[in-house]
């Protein structure tokens, strides 16, 4: 289809046409081959939900997508007892792809107890039947860049987080992400270069590396062979160009280069997954759900089968 569907036809198609938001560009989308990704396998982030964990599991698995990424906020609630979000992913037919296992951050005067944390996490996705605990930090400067010293530093503690982990069998990956250590594409290599690639895999999150000056595809084909999963994320500019804000929104609605992504994907022949991730609804009058209902008119859309 190589013209562009009129905003309201598409937002009548999922009933929406009430909302105010941009339409995508079916032409541009439809430059894809009509294959798709065979080997990708499409999950969703529960972020969206704010920590309503439940309805997430409901909403994802009624649009159809195949698995979800739950967040260490709901240790809160199943730690005790992962047999009961196991149960429940079960009966929803929901994988677990991966679970957020939250910040592995240097200079805290105790690496041990920062590892043993994400053990204790990796144990809990071990118990809910699950393989990789994504990990990120917080341990950016607020003013400058970090020091190559840091970013090797990180590296080091994400291998020995992955080591461990890997001895219980789950799997460590890393996420790239802006105000992190790992911002931009060259601190993503000094971090991944002090890592074991057996130890720490790579979750390559698009929208972040787009937003920290890189180039998604050349970073699929760079890392191809250490790439375990992808967050399939949008991001736009927000406010002034001189403010450098920005918002992540639904799959179609940013910049990022998402059909050079999806045909990066197949030339490759990459088999994993693919975890959609929006954190927050990019407009209060949208609902989590119908946020990821635009999201997979996109995918269908561009031939991804979710």
């Amino acid at each position: 289809m190589k013209s562009e569907l009129s905003r309201r036809t598409f937002l009548s198609h999922l009933g929406l046409a009430t909302i105010s938001l941009p339409f995508f560009s079916y032409s541009t989308a439809s430059e894809l081959t009509l294959g798709g990704v065979p080997g990708l396998k499409v999950g969703y982030s529960a972020i969206t939900w704010g920590g309503n964990d439940v309805q997430a599991i409901k909403d994802i698995a009624a649009l159809g997508f195949k698995g979800i990424q739950l967040r260490s906020n709901i240790l809160k609630e199943y730690g005790a007892k992962p047999e009961a979000i196991k149960e429940l992913l079960k009966q929803y037919n929901l994988a677990f792809p991966m679970f957020s296992s939250g910040s592995a951050n240097i200079n805290t005067g105790n690496d041990e107890a920062v590892i043993q944390m994400h053990l204790d996490n990796a144990k809990f996705v071990k118990a809910v039947g699950g393989e990789f605990i994504q990990v990120t930090n917080s341990s950016r400067p607020k003013k400058g860049i970090p020091s190559q010293a840091d970013l090797q530093k990180y590296g080091r503690l994400l291998n020995e987080i992955g080591k461990r982990t890997g001895d219980i069998g789950i799997q460590t990956t890393y996420h790239n992400h802006m105000h992190q250590l790992g911002e931009t594409p060259q601190e993503v290599e000094v971090i991944l270069e002090n890592c074991d690639r057996d130890h720490v895999k790579l979750l390559l999150d698009i929208a972040h590396y787009h937003q920290g000056g890189g180039d998604p595809v050349k970073a699929i084909k760079h890392y191809q062979k250490r790439i375990i999963a992808l967050h399939l994320k949008d991001v736009r500019p927000k406010g002034a160009p001189e403010s450098k804000a920005y918002t992540f929104v639904e799959l179609g609605q940013g910049k990022v280069d998402l059909p050079g992504v999806f045909k990066t994907l197949e030339e490759i022949k990459f088999k994993g997954w693919g975890i959609v991730e929006l954190d927050a609804v990019p407009e209060k009058e949208k609902s989590p759900r119908q946020c990821a209902e635009i999201t997979r008119a996109y995918l269908q859309t561009v031939g991804i089968k979710i």
